[in-house]
């Protein structure tokens, strides 16, 4: 079983994250951020990861705190769950259309860590919510989970349907790179022989 359970514990926030690599994108998320922990939804459903998330953080101070330390704890979650990385397809990509908003992910489950975010929310907020918080978490994401992950939006001018097209296509994009090659799943899909 690709599993993982990981806690975070700090002065600002007390985090707990439990996936299964090998789910059917159930989700049971509640980290106080109402429209993040949407998003949180949808990356569970599209990645076919089960995921449980849980945060208690200092919410009174802003949503910052809460956003980045579920980004860590999922990001090494990912790591611990995938092991030796042994079997999998390690490359995903998408391109992921939401009725403006036309996103593309590509990733590499590299173990070498690099966002290039290339998106640009047209407003500050969406609701109550931050959006510079978007890249806040894919930032911590891929630096904890060592994705090499890229993000570009083509198209889009409501940042509720950037967002969730950015969610949807890292998803699909992780859905793809964590399946299991048949061709070589005893083997770790790298020359080096580690990842």
């Amino acid at each position: 079983m690709r599993t993982a359970t990981i806690t975070r514990k700090t002065a600002e926030t007390d985090v707990s994250v439990e996936i299964n690599l090998d789910g059917t994108g159930s989700y049971d998320n509640r980290t106080g951020v109402g429209f993040f922990d949407h998003m949180l939804d949808q990356l569970a459903r599209h990645a076919l990861i089960d995921m449980v998330v849980r945060c208690d953080g200092d919410l009174q101070v802003d949503d910052h705190h809460s956003v980045e330390d579920v980004g860590i704890a999922l990001g090494q979650a990912l790591t611990q769950a995938m092991g030796d990385k042994r079997g999998i397809r390690r490359y995903g990509a998408c391109i992921l259309p939401m009725d403006d908003a036309r996103v593309t992910c590509a990733l590499d489950l590299s173990a070498r860590p690099h966002l290039v975010w290339d998106v640009t929310l047209p407003s500050a907020k969406i609701g109550s919510f931050d959006t510079e918080l978007v890249r806040e978490f894919f930032q911590a994401l891929a630096t904890h989970g060592g994705i090499t992950l890229h993000v570009t939006q083509e198209a889009g001018i409501n940042s509720h349907h950037i967002t969730e097209a950015a969610f949807k296509a890292v998803a699909r994009a992780l859905r793809d790179a964590l399946e299991t090659d048949p061709r070589k799943a005893a083997d770790i899909p790298s020359t080096k022989g580690s990842l």
